[in-house]
């Protein structure tokens, strides 16, 4: 393997194990907010992480929980931008 390809594969793994530890730290915390904030039902957050779980399982890529919500068309960039504002506003408090 080449050492750009190398390292591209590298970065693209790295990126994935980020995206999956920051998921698990923040997941249930994003999708609590989104709920509460009334962009989705508990049903869809229910479903959101059941399907993440699914991806991971079958060694997928790991998607997060925004993204999927996304994907499914119940939330929109602006919508995730003020959950996550939120999110890092009660992380700044601890």
């Amino acid at each position: 393997m080449h050492l750009s390809l190398s390292l591209v594969f590298r970065g693209t793994v790295m990126m994935e194990r980020f995206d999956t530890e920051i998921s698990k730290k923040y997941s249930p915390r994003f999708g609590k907010i989104a709920v509460d904030m009334g962009f989705i039902t508990s049903e869809q957050l229910k479903f959101a992480l059941s399907e993440q779980v699914d991806d991971d399982l079958v060694r997928n890529p790991h998607r997060v929980i925004g993204s999927i919500f996304f994907d499914k068309g119940w939330m929109t960039y602006h919508e995730i931008e003020l959950v996550l504002k939120e999110l890092f506003k009660e992380i700044n408090k601890k």
